[in-house]
């Protein structure tokens, strides 16, 4: 009798057993490689054991890096709800660029384009790094179909293979890649990194492989300001399950607080803790020439200020947004107070400084929304990729405002020219040298034109006008910058000839480029009046 009723039974598990093992099948797939170019690398080991010892003096180097801080965040670009006094002062004492670009509207691609000169896609560095894919079909379907469609706008990337742990820690700056405090370093700067890192979580990608002599900081696009205890602290968490995620993650994993390596217990508020290393590693090296490189973590997410600072915009009605301002003004004392040690130090001639923003504001936190610019964080429009962008060079620069578009790789040649290295010729940089066009030796603009590419997502600015092709819904947009920087209003369908021509620049510009070197997870969607776009991350 309990054979005759076990039957049914296995015969529905003998009947399921290929679906079951179809759904739990390893999506992982060793085709799926991240390349290093080997030849690549040989000739950058060759340039940093022929790098000359400039002699002579030499400034300092420092840039001083915000995490998806919109231009209106701060009060020099127009911003109404608080005073940024410090970054401002740094502006009226330097050149303040109206047009300044990053090279994609996402925290890493953008950063490994700053430190190395280059378009991120000449590596192919497009997409965030990831540390974690979907195991199987079981897992992203209940992912796709139960967890992400309750945030919002953040969608489950179609399915498809994913890379194999091993070649998931290969994901990041490419040792090919010759970065900024590697040739510095090898030219005999003193160098440093202090913050965010997110350019790779392998031991080969670790900052202090990468030409810093000291590090301190997180692995990770993002970590806690202060632990959830402390009661000096306020926070503003969110719906949306990548916000969650940052909470339940800590200060674990990439996210924790190391020292050239070593795990630290640090207690002090993050952004100030970042400015007390940086300052303490000026002191130090006062009498060398120096580079400093200071990725701040804010005012990326998880939303935590001081309560104090928290107080000082209490007619703010939103609590979310008093948390967001109250960070930004901690950054901003952060940065005066690196200031003043720099000027202390009796260096403020003696250093060329930086002040820019990854990308531009989050406007899907809700506390920011980049107006007049459209679009945000994720987003190829003026809110997305047109960001604070400040130089400072006391004595050699002449302060003033900078009409014509800049990028972020722009620093790279700047401060190799500054520090008398010549640029490297054995790869191709879209970086320029803007000493020359900010003390009036070339009076034509740096770049002709600029070029973003983040997957089915492109655009290129040129001659006044920006062309958008949105490859996975088919739209192609054109707006006249001259008179429509908010992008309000394509102009395609009035103006063929500029889409054709604009479209045959990218097209040229494409080809010396390399396909993304591994896939994403996640798209974002936003809505214009214009269309719905989606963006992959």
């Amino acid at each position: 009798m309990m054979k005759t009723r076990l039957r049914p039974a296995l015969f529905i598990v003998l009947a399921l057993a290929p679906f079951i093992a179809w759904l739990l099948w390893p999506l992982g797939d060793r085709r799926l490689q991240v390349h290093w170019n080997r030849e690549q690398l040989a000739r950058k080991e060759a340039i940093l054991a022929g790098v000359p010892r400039a002699r002579g003096h030499r400034p300092n180097i420092v840039i001083l890096l915000a995490d998806d801080l919109g231009k209106t965040d701060l009060s020099l670009y127009g911003g109404m709800r608080q005073k940024t006094p410090h970054i401002d002062g740094l502006g009226r004492e330097g050149v303040v660029f109206t047009a300044g670009y990053c090279t994609s509207p996402i925290c890493a691609p953008s950063r490994a384009s700053l430190l190395t000169g280059r378009y991120q896609q000449r590596s192919g560095f497009e997409l965030q790094p990831m540390m974690r894919y979907p195991k199987n079909r079981l897992e992203y379907g209940v992912y796709k179909n139960f967890v992400i469609p309750r945030t919002g706008d953040w969608v489950v990337a179609p399915l498809a293979p994913v890379p194999v742990a091993d070649e998931i820690l290969k994901q990041g700056l490419s040792p090919a890649e010759l970065a900024l405090p590697e040739i510095l370093k090898a030219s005999g700067y003193a160098t440093a990194g202090i913050g965010k890192w997110h350019l790779g979580y392998s031991e080969a990608l670790a900052p202090q492989n990468r030409g810093f002599d000291h590090w301190y900081g997180c692995l990770e696009a993002f970590t806690l300001f202060a632990p959830v205890s402390d009661t000096n602290m306020v926070e503003s968490r969110h719906a949306y399950f990548a916000d969650k995620h940052i909470w339940a993650q800590g200060r674990g994993g990439p996210s924790a607080i190391r020292t050239n390596g070593v795990l630290i217990d640090e207690k002090e508020y993050l952004t100030f803790a970042i400015a007390r290393e940086a300052r303490a590693f000026i002191r130090a090296h006062r009498a060398d020439p120096f580079f400093l490189y200071v990725p701040f973590t804010a005012p990326h997410t998880p939303f935590q200020a001081p309560r104090a600072y928290v107080e000082r915009f209490a007619g703010e009605a939103d609590p979310n947004r008093r948390v967001y301002l109250a960070m930004i003004a901690a950054l901003d004392d952060a940065v005066g107070s690196i200031l003043a040690t720099i000027k202390e130090a009796g260096l403020d001639e003696d250093t060329l400084i930086l002040f820019a923003s990854d990308n531009g504001g989050a406007a899907y936190t809700g506390a920011t929304d980049n107006a007049p610019l459209k679009g945000g964080k994720f987003t190829l429009f003026e809110g997305g990729v047109n960001v604070p962008y400040l130089l400072r060079w006391k004595g050699k620069l002449p302060p003033g405002r900078f009409e014509a578009p800049v990028l972020l790789p722009d620093f790279f040649a700047t401060a190799l020219a500054a520090a008398g290295i010549p640029l490297p010729t054995d790869r191709t940089y879209d970086g320029v040298d803007l000493l020359p066009h900010l003390t009036g030796r070339i009076a034509a603009p740096p770049h002709r034109a600029i070029y973003w590419r983040s997957l089915h997502n492109r655009a290129i600015r040129m001659d006044g006008w920006k062309l958008f092709i949105d490859g996975s819904g088919g739209k192609k947009l054109a707006y006249d910058l001259t008179t429509d920087a908010s992008e309000r209003a394509s102009r395609a369908a009035e103006h063929p000839e500029v889409v054709r021509r604009l479209e045959a620049e990218f097209d040229a510009w494409e080809k010396g480029l390399m396909p993304p070197q591994w896939p994403r997870v996640m798209d974002y969607r936003v809505r214009f009046d214009d269309g719905e776009f989606s963006y992959a991350l």
